[in-house]
């Protein structure tokens, strides 16, 4: 595949080899986005303007856009210039005026001589009592009645754009539509009852009224449908570059797994038990793995993790498991530990804290394959870090992680599978999008015996309860996190709520009792506070949101978030997911300041109706849209111009199956339909998956 299709020449052509489109034009367009035919082609009208004809503007409710017949009256030239040019006409039952400021009385007279008939179009207003159309939109001769469309697609603009330049620009792109071979599946066609293409477009960009433009619309679905289907057709590319790679075969024997399972005080659930069942199948074939492991909060994330290190072990080999921070790290190894004592396995930690003599041991043991399991930082990337046999790597909270580093990663083990945890569910369509390149396993289920956390809503005028409350739990042992809020951009301001708020309890509660953690800190400190809760030496901990991701003290039964209606909703719920890990019942208290707005209502009524990751992020997703739910900065989010993740999730779904089959069948894509495919890759300008087929 050499290059561009010529059937898709005329699209990529200059934009200023459009009706009307000068350099200066050309320039504006290209401020948002629109360089090519084509990509104004992409560029649907957002509403619609109806001009269907009227009688007469009588009974109309103003102000309202009305096309009619008029009979032309006298004219009323402007007194002092710069005043307002009118123009008497009358329809069928009254009279109105047309009004033109700036106007020349030679071109007007010209244009509407007294007594004629016209037909004209544009917004009726009552303006003292009088009706009428200020600039109209149209002015012409009955003859010309044509010219005037029923219904007029509405483009956005930019600035130096008309609706004429832009309606006359997309026109004249459309005028270049190529019929080209179908790409979709032909059954899916005939089940939806989907146009072609080109057909679709057209229709796209001529809506007879309001319905035509909602997503739902066919022809819009379809269209929707080619952008989702060229983005999953590069992940399905690229996930079969990927699988071309050989894996290693590892093939679990149950040996060590058996003897955690025996010592576990409960059974996995079934969602735990399929998720080792997946990875296990994935790690006995010889294509490597690249599975996404989702996980609500508290869905035991922990075991279905340590199973898959111990297969690798069991098959004669090394794994790894990889945390962003310091902390994180030392948890993962501290919940592994037990585990690798019932296994009989060497378990290992490596951050950048190891220095000198102890970090050359670990290094040589690693080396010599002493070291099962290795649980570390990116530290494990440096260069001096080598494996005897690395076989699996597995990487917690990937959206500090991209692909560059999952490659990296199976770099250090030619061939190790890679599993990517993540305990932020992600609805479906997103986590389609964003890891479609993946297969995933989702934790569903919450092992026996975690106790819900009750969730209640109060607002900040009812502070001093609840540090009552908080001194009651303290007097009983129990342990709480106060979460500030982010008080706008700026973390010096969130930095003095937090020191304010940490100064009151430390009053109230007494010294010694209240610790505090924010950005600001060197991470030691940081460290040494979070350490001190963790022993129970604090019993307060006020910080600002840098414990969403992890934390684990068993002993904290008290979350409170101040000011919770301005946090997101996956945030919150993953603050909440903080307590709740030991065996007593547990509370989390979302502090509002009043009035809540019907956003800020709606996120709290749902985390206290639901402890459900899934269906909470669904909401989110509803709620904000795709860019930030994920945040767009490092989400690798693709843009779509058509399909709406929010509303055409279960498309998403539809697509990245048809993509894989297509491919299963034709991995060249050397097919009628394949050939149809490659054509839509460049029409979308997939240039990864175009890369991938060429070298393919």
């Amino acid at each position: 595949m050499t290059g561009r299709p010529e059937i898709l020449f005329p699209l990529f052509a200059a934009v200023e080899t459009l009706k009307g489109v000068g350099p200066k034009t050309a320039q504006s367009l290209a401020q948002i986005d629109l360089e090519t035919p084509r990509d104004l082609t992409f560029a649907l009208p957002h509403s619609v303007l109806d001009r269907r004809r009227r009688d007469s503007i009588q009974g109309l409710d103003l102000p309202a856009i009305a096309t009619v017949e008029v009979t032309v009256g006298a004219h009323r030239p402007a007194r002092n210039r710069g005043g307002a040019y009118r123009i008497n006409v009358s329809d069928q039952e009254v009279e109105f005026q047309l009004v033109f400021f700036h106007g020349r009385s030679r071109y007007l007279e010209a244009q509407c001589p007294e007594g004629s008939r016209r037909l004209v179009s544009g917004k009726v207003e009552l303006f003292d009592g009088v009706a009428q159309m200020v600039h109209p939109d149209h002015i012409v001769p009955l003859a010309e009645a044509e010219d005037i469309p029923e219904f007029e697609p509405v483009y956005p603009l930019t600035h130096g754009i008309t609706q004429k330049t832009m309606t006359k620009a997309v026109h004249s792109a459309l005028d270049r539509l190529p019929d080209l071979p179908e790409w979709i599946d032909a059954g899916q066609i005939k089940r939806e009852g989907w146009m072609g293409w080109r057909a679709a477009l057209l229709a796209a960009h001529a809506p007879r009224g309001l319905d035509d433009l909602s997503p739902e619309a066919p022809e819009r679905t379809r269209l929707a449908y080619d952008e989702l289907f060229a983005h999953q057709l590069t992940l399905a590319l690229a996930r079969q570059a990927e699988r071309t790679h050989k894996g290693l075969r590892s093939q679990a024997t149950g040996r060590l797994q058996s003897k955690v399972l025996a010592a576990l005080p409960y059974r996995p659930t079934g969602a735990q038990a399929r998720a080792i069942e997946e990875i296990s199948t994935d790690m006995a074939s010889d294509q490597r793995m690249n599975r996404l492991l989702q996980g609500d909060v508290g869905s035991g994330k922990t075991l279905v993790a340590f199973m898959a290190l111990l297969v690798a072990v069991e098959a004669g080999g090394q794994s790894v498991m990889m945390a962003p921070t310091g902390i994180l790290a030392q948890q993962h190894f501290e919940s592994l530990q037990p585990l690798a004592e019932d296994a009989g396995v060497v378990l290992e930690l490596l951050t950048g804290r190891d220095k000198g003599g102890e970090r050359r041991a670990k290094l040589a043991a690693l080396a010599k394959g002493d070291i099962q399991i290795l649980v570390g930082t990116h530290a494990v990337f440096q260069q001096d870090v080598v494996f005897q046999q690395l076989r699996l790597a597995i990487v917690d909270e990937q959206h500090r992680f991209g692909v560059r580093q999952r490659l990296e990663l199976a770099e250090k083990g030619k061939g190790a599978d890679v599993l990517v945890m993540t305990a932020t569910p992600i609805p479906r369509s997103l986590a389609l999008a964003q890891y479609g390149d993946m297969d995933v396993s989702v934790l569903d289920e919450k092992p026996p015996g975690r106790l819900p956390i009750k969730t209640a809503v109060l607002s900040t005028e009812r502070m001093e309860e609840v540090v009552n409350h908080l001194r009651r739990a303290i007097d009983e042992g129990r342990q709480c996190y106060w979460v500030c809020p982010l008080v706008g951009e700026s973390e010096v301001m969130d930095l003095t709520a937090a020191e304010e708020r940490f100064k009151h309890l430390r009053a109230i509660l007494g010294e010694g009792i209240v610790g505090l953690v924010h950005g600001q800190m060197p991470p030691a400190e940081k460290d040494a506070a979070m350490a001190a809760f963790q022993r129970g030496d604090t019993k307060v901990l006020v910080a600002t949101t840098v414990i969403e991701v992890g934390v684990n003290v068993p002993n904290a039964t008290i979350m409170v978030i101040e000011r919770a209606e301005i946090f997101g909703l996956a945030q919150l719920h993953q603050l909440r997911g903080r307590v709740g890990r030991g065996s007593a019942a547990s509370t989390c208290l979302l502090m509002y300041q009043p009035p809540l707005s019907k956003g800020g209502r709606r996120r709290l009524e749902v985390l206290r109706e639901s402890e459900d990751g899934f269906r909470i992020s669904e909401t989110d997703l509803q709620m904000r849209g795709a860019g930030d739910v994920i945040g767009t900065a490092q989400s690798g989010l693709p843009r779509f111009h058509i399909a709406d993740l929010e509303r055409q999730a279960p498309l998403m779904a539809v697509a990245q199956s048809d993509a894989r089959a297509l491919l299963a069948t034709d991995p060249n894509l050397a097919s009628e339909r394949g050939k149809a495919a490659r054509v839509l890759l460049w029409l979308m300008k997939q240039d990864q998956a175009i890369r991938l087929i060429s070298v393919g």
